[in-house]
């Protein structure tokens, strides 16, 4: 069933027991029928979506979803943006991660897009000012925070909230891998096939198939080599 839902290849620990997998089936099938309640007012939705408890999504007109999509227990989505929220086939946001799209209505954030096959780990933030494009069959570890805005600073005789905001956007491509805790900042692109160690501030471009570490994040060596 699984595999029907679109997982190719997907099999079941050979460990799992009847009761446990009783358990999960319970817990998805109640997920199921939230996730039917909620496809009433989104945008689109092309196939199952699976709803956590607690879970708060405003301006569901402006999300898009693909097929088989989890959304775990006390996630946050505020889609309200020019662009909207898009997300593709196979995608997991695990729990209590919130994207936020836009913070004050005097300024639209622009939308974000989530390829597929991605999953994004607990407790993960992502600020949608400029646009976010996550690719497919990328890796959130848990707390990553990604900001797609900054702050101008440049008049020390203005109070910064008075200046205004830079909103450049955030690129990450395909197969990246983001550790733990990682900081994405604007106007960042992450070429396909990175890995960015855990804890790391990324405030730079990263070419692809390199592995980075650090605060600045620096090139610690190429996955091609």
């Amino acid at each position: 069933m699984i595999r029907k839902l679109g997982k190719d290849g997907y099999s079941v620990d050979k460990d799992m027991t009847s009761y446990s997998l009783f358990i999960v089936m319970k817990s998805r099938l109640l997920a199921a029928f939230r996730g039917f309640w909620y496809k009433l007012f989104l945008k689109k939705s092309e196939g199952i979506l699976f709803v956590g408890k607690g879970c708060q999504l405003k301006h569901k007109h402006k999300i898009s979803l693909g097929k088989t999509v989890t959304i775990d227990d006390g996630v946050e989505i505020n889609a309200l943006s020019r662009r909207g929220v898009m997300i593709g086939n196979n995608v997991t946001i695990k729990k209590n991660t919130i994207i936020e799209c836009t913070g004050v209505i005097r300024e639209l954030g622009e939308g974000i897009r989530i390829g597929e096959h991605t999953g994004i780990s607990q407790n993960c933030f992502i600020q949608v000012r400029g646009f976010v494009d996550i690719g497919s069959r990328v890796i959130f570890g848990p707390n990553v925070s990604v900001f797609s805005a900054n702050h101008n600073f440049n008049n020390p005789d203005v109070p910064i909230m008075d200046q205004g905001e830079s909103q450049k956007g955030v690129i990450i491509e395909d197969d990246v891998w983001l550790g733990s805790g990682c900081i994405i900042l604007d106007g960042v692109k992450i070429g396909t096939g990175s890995v960015v160690a855990a804890g790391s501030v990324v405030n730079r471009d990263i070419p692809p198939y390199a592995v980075v570490g650090g605060i600045p994040a620096t090139v610690l060596k190429s996955r091609k080599e």
